[in-house]
């Protein structure tokens, strides 16, 4: 006889092991790129990461650093098995969720399961469970150290925590649950927000389990109750609490004169008596409910209790420490996550509204001795009343938006938009392209992993219409909707049988989906893909997946009354649909071999000289160098700085502190100059007949708070601007030349003055810091530069940096306008490259590398055709051939597809007479660039960037060939482009570069 508890609970704990050893098999080997090196870095050493915080998350992980055993190079893997064990509980979770869900639509009581009825919900369990395992979403997040698997285990807990609850017959044992999962709900706070949203669909099972005689208007209380139990938790909870202590402590310290901290300390007694005395009360007067209610919130609230890890490391000054959360206003700011900006919900502007006031809002704060201070006012942007709407989603003013918006629309320069093109907008891409798209990507296939790739089906399956790139893409994977056909099969069989818990499981699906969607509100261009953002959604569909079983199963037993073998012929029916997606999936989810995030971030700190400031752009460019030089120790006399972090006081602060082997940096500017509030934005004013102004006055000038400087506004603050665009450094070329620091080739192009021109029409405090930095380092150290920062300054010092691998280093020498490409150190160049770099596994075909991978490939293919045509500008050859053979044998075709960089190698290595290896990437590029145009037209697609590419390679090859003798391969690539595009004439827009 099968005890049921007995066999519910080996086969779940079956199916943990087998998702967690899948996941340990795939798991990455270090540090992905974006977020995983920071959280890895901060997890190691506790320190303080991007707002929100997840400080819960960097306790857990920072217990599975020690498993390195002192081991830094082992610490991200360790971490990242973190992630494997966190998914591989949720698949767990999600194996008794999904026969939860089948008890109840069986109706079986506790001790009554037949063998079929066992059989049946263990099948239902394996198929749905395991087809979430393999899912393309939720494994790319499985196998790196970032907040989503740990996020996605405490959903998976809670959820099936509630249907626990729901079996519970004893009210007391239903109390402790509840109090149980309102902790969980606390800890999830300190990992990720996404639990939250679950709230209202839990709140059905409550109302269903409590009245008996459930009707309509009853659920939607419920859900509305279950809405504000997320909104207290969200908008009260977690920032309203430090919001009132944040008042409460600037009236006590402001306006009665008592030390920092009284605020602070009175707000908690009074908050935490009246919660403890409330407590008392409920159980004095046996008030159940509201025992049950206090005690959650407590629960809750020392779960939420991680986030004092945020400000006791804030104020031991680590290395990281992000928004610098020290004190209450700050901490505040840090958890509201203010510096991404606000988009508006329920009533905004359109893109093209025309901004007719500024109000000002609410003060800014600033801790001082003396008090806090106001240094701002949150000012509040009016557009034209008219040109607003409610639901607004295509509300961005960014130049670069408004064109996108304009391009999915098919609206003219000028045109206005609609309201129906903002319907529009919503459904066609916020729904459809950042939803529905990643939606299919999980259960019909997905066509590669190139940017904005769309999904494909069963007859894409059977089609030849894709090309060869894409069917080698590692990404190319088609479920033949399978895995969609059983969830939707599910779905139906799950309402016909059972609406109280299909409801609940509906919700859990359109709260994590659709209507996170709406609550984002996508702006037009993201920086990656973000369907790892709605894996909940995933999860929800994936038990409908298994609850298919059970509908085969029923359909099944029409014809054979043996429920055993209904089950077994349900179960294996289905179980082979799991196991295509992971057949499909492994080959694009395995990262082992996998270190470019790691090595490509020590070539940029192996690219400078010692002592250096480093600049970088942005999250992607960052994170693993935080990663390489505070888990792995590598390059830590490297000051890496942050572009667009510059622009905040609190960072420029930590930049005047040493950090490991870096000395503060030099700056003539001091905390008044640069504190919040003060010098956020200089205008450029130029004042008539002002052509220049010297960069050492300027900087005396702002020092001074100079009345020559003011700006006029009708507000309450004063503004400084910038009295010309021309900003004029003089060089001590003495001093440069005694300390060597100009490369001999280039000493002919020193200059002793650098203009330091502003490209725009204003100056932000971080550019301004860089002005003051330069200035005030005197080439002292060496100041070096990322392609990113060098694209995002608003400095125009292009022509004043020479690479010396992949980075830029600020000299005075100015290039001149004959140099066909960037100036070069070349003997440090080389040697960078040839003796420093690392390029780990990138030569081999079975690793996977995904787009961002190929991005930071063809920035290290770029820098080395650079470097080459630096030294066939110096007629050396020899060393010119040996770096870009050393790039073809390093990155080679086979391991990652020639891309542009590659085509613009062939004139070079036909400059040094390496035909055949010229010849090899044309015939190559060109046979992609044909395929690719060629399936553009076949399928209708507009050109996109790649396709644009594709298609100037092509022209770029034409005379190359021509010139070189190979006029029969040149006749067929101009009988292609006229094939393509008819009869036409002019150059490529591809320079060698």
């Amino acid at each position: 006889m099968l005890e049921y508890k007995k066999v519910n609970n080996l086969t779940g704990w079956l199916v943990f092991l087998i998702a967690t050893t899948v996941y340990i098999l795939t798991v990455e080997e270090t540090a992905s790129f974006w977020d995983p090196g920071e959280f890895i870095a901060v997890s190691y050493k506790l320190q303080v990461p991007h707002p929100p915080g997840a400080p819960f998350f960097l306790l857990v992980y920072r217990m599975f650093a020690f498993l390195a055993m002192g081991n830094e190079l082992s610490v991200a893997y360790w971490m990242n098995i973190g992630s494997a064990l966190f998914s591989g509980f949720t698949i767990l979770f999600l194996f008794w969720t999904i026969t939860l869900f089948g008890r109840k639509i069986f109706q079986i009581k506790s001790g009554e399961e037949s063998k079929g009825q066992i059989l049946s919900l263990m099948g239902a369990g394996i198929v749905g469970s395991l087809a979430y395992t393999f899912s393309d979403s939720f494994w790319f997040s499985a196998v790196e150290a970032e907040v989503y698997a740990m996020s996605s285990f405490f959903t998976a807990i809670v959820i099936w925590a509630f249907l626990k609850w729901d079996t519970l017959t004893d009210p007391r044992e239903e109390n402790k649950w509840l109090i149980f999962i309102a902790y969980l709900v606390g800890l999830s706070i300190g990992v990720h927000l996404l639990n939250l949203v679950t709230l209202p669909a839990l709140a059905l099972i409550y109302y269903f389990k409590k009245y008996p005689n459930p009707n309509i208007k009853g659920a939607i209380i419920a859900l509305v109750l279950g809405g504000v139990a997320l909104i207290i938790i969200n908008n009260i909870v977690i920032p309203g609490l430090p919001s009132i202590a944040g008042s409460m402590e600037i009236f006590f310290v402001n306006s009665i004169g008592l030390p920092f901290g009284s605020g602070i300390v009175v707000f908690s007694a009074l908050f935490i008596g009246g919660l403890v005395y409330g407590i008392f009360y409920s159980i004095k007067h046996q008030k159940v409910v509201l025992n049950t209610v206090l005690l959650s919130l407590t629960f809750i609230l020392i779960g939420y209790g991680s986030y004092a890890l945020i400000i006791i490391r804030a104020n031991q000054n680590p290395v990281i420490n992000e928004n610098d959360p020290k004190d209450i206003i700050s901490y505040i700011s840090y958890l509201k996550r203010e510096q991404y900006g606000y988009r508006p919900l329920l009533h905004g502007q359109y893109f093209d509204a025309e901004l007719v006031d500024q109000v000002e809002g609410s003060p800014i704060y600033l801790k001082t001795p003396n008090g806090y201070e106001i240094v701002d006012y949150n000012n509040v942007n009016k557009y034209d009343p008219n040109r607003t709407t409610i639901l607004p989603r295509i509300y961005s003013t960014q130049e670069r938006h408004k064109q996108i918006y304009r391009s999915k629309l098919g609206l003219r320069e000028g045109e206005k938009p609609t309201f129906g093109d903002n319907l529009y907008f919503m459904f066609s891409h916020q729904l459809g392209h950042m939803y529905w798209r990643y939606f299919m990507w999980n259960f019909s296939g997905r066509e590669s992993d190139f940017s904005d790739a769309p999904w494909i089906g069963i007859t894409d399956f059977f089609s030849e219409k894709f090309p060869t790139y894409i069917k080698e893409n590692k990404a190319h994977n088609n479920y033949l909707m399978l895995p969609l056909i059983l969830g939707i099969i599910g779905l139906f069989f799950h309402a016909k049988k059972d609406s109280k818990s299909f409801y609940v499981n509906a919700m859990l699906f359109l709260m994590m989906g659709v209507v996170l969607v709406l609550y984002l509100n996508s702006p037009p261009v993201e920086p990656r893909e973000r369907d790892y953002i709605y894996v909940g959604s995933f999860y929800a569909f994936a038990v409908w997946i298994g609850i298919s079983v059970l509908a085969i199963v029923d359909f099944i037993g029409r014809f054979n009354k043996n429920l055993v073998v209904s089950a077994a012929l349900a179960t294996a029916i289905t179980l082979p649909v799991p196991l295509l997606m992971a057949q499909q999936n492994w080959d694009d989810h395995n990262r082992q071999g996998r270190y470019l995030s790691v090595d490509s971030a020590r070539n940029f700190l192996a690219s400078c000289a010692p002592n250096a400031i480093l600049f970088t752009g942005g999250d992607n460019d960052t994170f693993p160098l935080w990663y390489v030089q505070e888990v792995e120790g590598f390059r830590t006399d490297v000051r890496v700085v942050v572009l667009s972090y510059f622009d905040t006081d609190w960072y420029v602060e930590q930049m005047t502190r040493k950090v490991n082997d870096s000395e503060p940096l030099p700056f003539s500017l001091s905390y008044e100059n640069y504190k919040k509030g003060t010098n956020d934005v200089l205008y450029v004013y130029e004042r008539e007949g002002l052509d220049a102004i010297s960069a050492r006055e300027y900087l005396r000038l702002l020092k001074n708070n100079s009345d020559l400087l003011k700006l006029g506004t009708g507000g309450r603050m004063t503004y400084n601007m910038v009295p010309s665009k021309n900003l004029i450094l003089d060089v001590d070329i003495e001093k440069v030349y005694e300390q060597g620091l100009i490369p001999e080739d280039l000493e002919y192009l020193m200059v002793d003055q650098m203009n330091l021109r502003v490209k725009g029409s204003y100056l932000t405090k971080g550019n301004m810091m860089l002005v003051d930095l330069i200035t005030t380092n005197n080439w002292e150290r060496p100041i070096y530069f990322n392609n990113t920062s060098m694209a995002t300054i608003t400095l125009d010092l292009e022509d004043y940096v020479v690479m010396e691998g992949l980075t830029y280093r600020l000299l005075p020498v100015r290039k001149p306008q004959n140099m066909r490409s960037e100036m070069v150190n070349t003997d440090v160049a080389y040697t960078n490259v040839m003796e420093k770099f690392a390029l780990r596994g990138m030569d081999d075909p079975s690793n996977y590398f995904d787009d961002e991978f190929r991005r930071f490939t063809s920035n290290h293919r770029s820098a080395i055709n650079s470097i080459a045509i630096a030294l066939l500008d110096e007629d050396d050859l020899d060393r010119a051939a040996t770096i870009m053979k050393f790039s073809l044998e390093k990155m080679p075709h086979e391991a990652i597809p020639y891309d542009l960089a590659s085509g613009q190698m062939v004139p070079l290595l036909f400059e040094v007479g390496e035909d055949d290896l010229a010849l090899d990437i044309v015939e190559k590029v060109s046979f992609r660039s044909i395929e690719m145009i060629d399936f553009y037209q076949r399928t209708g697609r507009d050109y996109d960037r790649d396709a644009l590419i594709s298609i100037e390679m092509l022209k770029f090859f034409v005379p190359l060939l021509e010139e070189r003798g190979y006029t029969e391969l040149a006749s067929q690539l101009k009988k292609d482009l006229e094939r393509f595009l008819g009869p036409s004439s002019g150059g490529s827009l591809i320079n060698p570069r």
